[in-house]
C-alpha cells in the first residue's frame, strides 16, 4: 500500500516512429521521464532492430532503470515503445513493460495504461487455443491476445483491432510490431488519455501532452475513444475504426484533471492547469471562510489554492516544504508507518503559517494519511486550519486502474464529515461538489467517469458493431 493518501495511476505508455534510424531509444527514455509520475516502480523500453525486438526493463525510477550504459546497449532504431509502471499488488518485477510476445509469424512489443473487466474470460479463451501465461498481468494477457489475433487475420493492424474489440475496461495502448509499425488503442469511453504529435523527426504518441512538448513533438490531437493510429517510418498511415464500447454515459477518469495527469498537459481539449485552478474558484464560491493566507499541499494542490485565492481575494503562500527524495514508490505494511513517511515529506513553513488563519487547499482525502498534516500547521503557531479538498468524498472502488482501496479502507465510507474534521484537528473541513468538479472541468470533450464519488458506473448494453471504417 502507497505510503501516501494519493491515488496512484496504473501506468504510462510512450512510443515513437521515426523517419530514420535515430535515438528512437533516448527519445523513449526522454519521454518517460516526463510521465514518470504516472509510474515509479518500473520501466522499461523496447526498440524493433533488424529483424529483432530488443527490450530492456527492470524495477526502479525511469533513470534507475536506464543508467547511460544500459541507454547505449541499445542500436540505432526508427520504433520504440516505453513504459512505465505503478504496482498496486507491490510486485512490481513481473507486471513490467513492454511486454514481448511471438507468434508464429513474428513478434510484438505492447505497453499497457489500463486495467480490463474481462481479464479472466480471455485467459480462459485462450488457455483453450493452446496458450500459456508467466504472470498474472493484463499486459502479458493483451499481449498474447493481440499477437494471437494478428496470427489469425495475418495483418498486424486488422489484427489488433480484432484484439481490442475484445477488450473490456480502461486501455491506452501501443503496440510495436517487428517490422516496425507502431499502433496505437484508446478504449471506447476513452477512461484513459493518450494523445499523438508529429515533428520533422517523426510520429509520437503518449499517455500525456507533456511528453510530446519535452521531446520536441508538437501535439495534434488527443486519439479519440475507440480510435486506432497507426505510424510507419515516421509518417501516419492510418487513422480510423469506432470499437464496440459497453458504456454509453462513462467516459475519461476525471481523476486525472484533480490528481494524476501533469499540470502542463491538454487532456481533451481541457488543460489540466486549467481544471484545477477552476476547481479552487469553485471551492472559494461553495466554502468563503475568513482567512489571513491561503496555502496548497504541494504538488497538486498548489493550482486549486491559486484558484482559490484569486477567487477570495486571501492572499496566497507557500505552506509547507516538500521533501523530493521521499519516493512514492516504497510501500509500508501499517498506518503509523505511512503518516511518518508523510511527515517526512511535508513540514510546515513556519514563517507563513504562525498567528494566521489558514485555509489549506489539497485534492483529496483517500485513507485519511494526510489529515496528520493539521495538527502539525497547529504546532507551527497556525490559529485556525481550514481544510478544503478540490473532490467530492471517495466513496466507492475503481475496478478500471485507479488504485482505490478496499471500501472500509476510504475514510468518507468510515466517518461523518464532522468525524473527519475532528479526527483531522481541523477547525472547517469541505469538499468541494460534484456539480462544482463538473463545473471546473466543463471545457473538457468528452463525459466522465465518476464512480468512486457517485456510484454510477453507467452500465448499459453493449451497443451494436458498428460500422467499421474501410481499412486499405
Amino acid at each position: 500500500m502507497p505510503t501516501d493518501d494519493k491515488l496512484h495511476e496504473e501506468c504510462a505508455v510512450f512510443g515513437v516512429s521515426l523517419v530514420s534510424e535515430n535515438e528512437a531509444a533516448g527519445i523513449t527514455y526522454n519521454g518517460l521521464l516526463t510521465l514518470q509520475h504516472r509510474g515509479q516502480q518500473s520501466a522499461g523500453i523496447a526498440v524493433v532492430s533488424g529483424n529483432e525486438i530488443i527490450c530492456r526493463k527492470n524495477e526502479g525510477l525511469v533513470s534507475e532503470v536506464f543508467s547511460s550504459k544500459v541507454l547505449s546497449s541499445f542500436p540505432e532504431a526508427r520504433t520504440a515503445v516505453g513504459h512505465t509502471r505503478y504496482s498496486k499488488n507491490g510486485n512490481s518485477a513481473e507486471g513490467a513493460g513492454p511486454f514481448i510476445t511471438e507468434y508464429l509469424t513474428g513478434r510484438i512489443a505492447s505497453s499497457l495504461n489500463g486495467t480490463l473487466a474481462n481479464a479472466d474470460e480471455i485467459r480462459d479463451r485462450l488457455r483453450s487455443h493452446g496458450l500459456n501465461f508467466h504472470v498474472n498481468s493484463s499486459s502479458e494477457l493483451v499481449s498474447s491476445l493481440i499477437a494471437y489475433c494478428i496470427m489469425k487475420e495475418e495483418n498486424p493492424l486488422r489484427g489488433v483491432i480484432r484484439a481490442a474489440n475484445d477488450l473490456r475496461g480502461a486501455f491506452s495502448l501501443i503496440i510495436m510490431t517487428g517490422d516496425g509499425k507502431l499502433i496505437a488503442v484508446r478504449d471506447p469511453n476513452g477512461y484513459r488519455p493518450l494523445c499523438f504529435g508529429k515533428s520533422e523527426a517523426g510520429v509520437a504518441v503518449a499517455s500525456e501532452s507533456c511528453a510530446l512538448d519535452t521531446c520536441g513533438f508538437g501535439f495534434l490531437r488527443d486519439v479519440k475513444p475507440g480510435e486506432v493510429i497507426c505510424a510507419e517510418n515516421g509518417q501516419i498511415t492510418f487513422q480510423g475504426v469506432e470499437l464496440r464500447k459497453k458504456r454509453k454515459t462513462a467516459g475519461l477518469c476525471i481523476f486525472e484533471y484533480v490528481y494524476i495527469a501533469r499540470t502542463d498537459s491538454l487532456i481533451d481539449g481541457l488543460n489540466v492547469y486549467e481544471a484545477r485552478y477552476n476547481m479552487g474558484r469553485v471551492l472559494a464560491r461553495e466554502y468563503p471562510v475568513e482567512a489571513d493566507v491561503v496555502c496548497g499541499v504541494p504538488d497538486t494542490g498548489l493550482d486549486a489554492a491559486i484558484g482559490y485565492s484569486a477567487a477570495s481575494g486571501i492572499p496566497l503562500v507557500s505552506g509547507f516544504v516538500m521533501n523530493r527524495y521521499v519516493g512514492r514508490s516504497f510501500i509500508y505494511p501499517t498506518q503509523s508507518q505511512r503518516e511518518s513517511v508523510a511527515r517526512i515529506k511535508l513540514n510546515p513553513l513556519t514563517a507563513n503559517v504562525k498567528g494566521k488563519r489558514v485555509v489549506v487547499v489539497e485534492d483529496s482525502i483517500v485513507r485519511g494519511t494526510i489529515t496528520s498534516t493539521i495538527p502539525r500547521l497547529k504546532a507551527a503557531g497556525a490559529k485556525e486550519v481550514h481544510f478544503l479538498i478540490s473532490s467530492p468524498p471517495f466513496v466507492h472502488m475503481c475496478h478500471y486502474g485507479t488504485d482505490i482501496p478496499k471500501p472500509e479502507d476510504l475514510i468518507a465510507n468510515r466517518m461523518s464529515l464532522d468525524e473527519i474534521r475532528e479526527r483531522m484537528g481541523a477547525d472547517s473541513l469541505g469538499y468541494i461538489s460534484m456539480e462544482g468538479l463538473r463545473e471546473a472541468c466543463g471545457k473538457c470533450s468528452l463525459p466522465f467517469c465518476t464512480n468512486c464519488f457517485t456510484g454510477d458506473n453507467g452500465m448499459e448494453e453493449e451497443d451494436p458493431e458498428p460500422e467499421q471504417l474501410e481499412l486499405f
